[in-house]
């Protein structure tokens, strides 16, 4: 019996060890992405960094970012991406601190691209 107990503890000494890890924005960020659309590969990232604020369901700020539309519009005619980038045009976006480097570029095509669906 006392085989048995030490054999479930180092069992799950072992497990609890190799199931812990951290990732980094950098490390879940999309790399590589050449032609960005918005259901792939920007939504996630305003549902993830803009939704808790810029939504019916969060705090209600202008402008709201719930749908392509909207979030479209924000970075045609807002300065959301001088937000994200935090160059001199007002709070820097998101609240929480900056979106990382790849997200930043990767909504930046988006734009330049003309916003893809």
């Amino acid at each position: 019996m006392k085989t048995y107990k030490i054999i479930a503890f180092f069992s799950f000494v072992v497990l609890t060890f190799f199931s812990c890890q951290s990732n980094t924005y950098e490390d879940i960020s999309p790399k590589n992405v050449v032609n960005p659309t918005y259901l792939a590969n920007i939504k996630p990232i305003v549902q993830a960094n803009c939704l808790s604020c810029h939504s019916q369901s969060g705090t209600g700020q202008y402008p709201n970012m719930e749908t392509y539309s909207e979030f479209r519009e924000a970075c045609a005619n807002g300065d959301v991406i001088c937000r994200i980038e935090g160059t001199s045009c007002g709070e820097i976006m998101p609240q929480g601190g900056n979106l990382p480097q790849s997200s930043i570029n990767l909504i930046k095509l988006w734009k330049n691209q003309g916003f893809v669906n």
